[in-house]
């Protein structure tokens, strides 16, 4: 997808992605995201470097070709020593082994917490194009923003707390169905789950007031009830929205 971005490929790699693009929807969804993800990192500025960084490098370099120099002689005396002790070879090769199986731990720990590093600068990247995207004038890149967050594994509050907003006071019912949906899918968290709560008396969608019946009768939401009541005694309520209500009271009180 990046060397299509850039333009790198070849004439025939570029008729077969955009073949793809226009017959599958999902590569199409994940181009669309991968795209944006690309220009926005083009957009960053980049950083005026300190001078004394080179000069730190350039000492960091010298100190390293020290230490690879004495390492190297090192493997040398090491050589020497198998070469001309054939009976200690069995020693050698058990202290070769442990060496190994050291700096390959060594180093599986580090790529292990590069890795990690990486995953929650990625996190953290994708949270700011929510909270960027969730308040732009298009429904359509609502709707993305909001869709954007199933792909974050944990979301922080600055995050759920968008969503909530959108949730009760979005113009687009829409975008709030599907902000619904994906608050339903984090209601393991308790803060989410008390934020649901509060949101029913503040829909006036007979829509939105028939999912969140739904949503609460999913979760057996007993803190539910009450504000479910309230929705009752709305004035001129739909009366399918009603029935609705009063029939998910019953099942959460069973």
């Amino acid at each position: 997808m990046i060397e299509y971005i850039k333009g790198e490929v070849s004439k025939e790699e570029q008729a077969a992605f955009e073949k793809r693009l226009a017959e599958d929807k999902e590569f199409k969804a994940a181009f669309e995201e991968e795209k944006a993800l690309w220009e926005m990192l083009g957009s960053v500025e980049t950083p005026t470097v300190d001078p004394k960084v080179k000069t730190n490098f350039l000492k960091s370099l010298d100190i390293y070709k020290e230490a690879a120099s004495s390492q190297t002689s090192i493997w040398l005396k090491l050589k020497v020593l198998w070469n001309f002790q054939p009976q200690l070879k069995l020693s050698y090769g058990l202290i070769l082994l442990c060496v190994g199986l050291g700096v390959g731990l060594f180093f599986s720990k580090n790529h292990k917490a590069e890795v990690a590093s990486l995953n929650t600068e990625v996190s953290d990247m994708k949270q700011d194009m929510v909270l960027s995207l969730i308040e732009n004038p298009s429904a359509t890149e609502r709707l993305r923003a909001v869709s954007l967050t199933s792909e974050i594994k944990s979301l922080d509050d600055k995050v759920i707390d968008a969503l909530f907003t959108t949730l009760n006071y979005d113009s687009n019912e829409n975008v709030r169905l599907m902000t619904l949906e994906a608050l339903t899918e984090l209601a393991d968290n308790p803060r989410v789950r008390e934020g649901l709560v509060k949101s029913i008396v503040k829909q006036t969608s007979p829509l939105l007031q028939t999912a969140m019946a739904d949503v609460m009768l999913r979760l057996q939401e007993k803190s539910a009830v009450k504000p479910l009541q309230k929705v009752l005694k709305q004035d001129n309520l739909n009366s399918t929205v009603k029935d609705k209500v009063e029939e998910t009271i019953q099942k959460i009180l069973i």
